[in-house]
């Protein structure tokens, strides 16, 4: 959970929130960090042991369980029903975090269509149609906040993940592309673009002695990046403390790139 002094934000109190893929990682932390806010939230993650965890830890922390459900997001009408479903729970969406990703390793030469379909299916596709799914409800709410998870692999010229690289730099066209369009109605949207953030993934997957001395190297902080990190500043921009921040990109990486 947040710690016991993370700053708060009044105006999230009570606010209804969607975040996708919110069972685990970065995507767990901006759960809890809505959910300690006392924002009603809803999520959605292909984990349901670890969705099921989540809400249960939420709960015991004393904060309002969230609404979950299991969904696949390659499947956009599943989708777009889970955000439905939840509305109708809860009431229409103020706040959409568009988190999930799979940052899976692959090689050029392995990309096959179907693989390069399946990974922009995961990575890119899910946004707009979630936007497209609570943009409604936020304009009967007179406004809202969109924020969009980016990634500074891609910037930083990271190699071993291609289509995932393609995916999260079209981040920014998608916030920039929409933010005049959504403006009007008062809805803001912004992308948060984390570095290397310690998840539970990362750290088995990738985080070796080499990552360690690559760490040192790049980060211009000394310590390691964490999922509430991420958090913090999703928190900020959903909240009306960021009532005139639309169409940037706020990097959360200790200074590497």
């Amino acid at each position: 959970m947040p710690p016991a002094d993370a700053t708060r934000y009044p105006s999230l109190q009570g606010r209804n929130v969607f975040v996708t893929g919110g069972g685990s990682g970065i995507g767990a932390a901006i759960v809890q960090g809505f959910a300690a806010q006392g924002a009603r939230v809803a999520f959605v993650d292909i984990d349901e042991a670890a969705s099921r965890q989540l809400a249960g830890r939420i709960a015991e922390a004393g904060h309002a369980a969230p609404w979950w459900q299991r969904c696949d997001v390659r499947d956009i009408p599943a989708l777009q029903q889970a955000i439905a479903e939840a509305a109708q729970a809860l009431g229409d969406f103020s706040v959409l975090v568009n988190n999930v990703a799979s940052d899976d390793r692959h090689t050029l030469e392995s990309v096959t269509p179907a693989y390069y379909d399946e990974r922009i299916a995961i990575n890119q596709r899910p946004a707009l149609f979630a936007i497209q799914s609570v943009v409604p409800g936020m304009r009967r709410h007179g406004g809202g906040a969109v924020v969009n998870l980016g990634s500074t692999g891609w910037q930083a010229k990271g190699s071993g993940y291609p289509c995932y690289a393609i995916a999260k730099s079209s981040v920014n066209g998608l916030t920039r592309g929409l933010a005049k369009t959504l403006g009007a109605d008062r809805i803001r949207i912004n992308t948060v673009s984390p570095g290397w953030v310690m998840t539970e993934r990362q750290i088995a997957l990738w985080l070796d002695e080499a990552g360690e001395q690559e760490l040192q190297r790049n980060q211009c902080l000394p310590g390691k990046l964490q999922p509430q990190d991420i958090a913090a500043m999703v928190l900020f921009l959903a909240s009306d403390d960021a009532a005139m921040c639309t169409a940037q990109e706020f990097t959360v990486d200790a200074g590497w790139v």
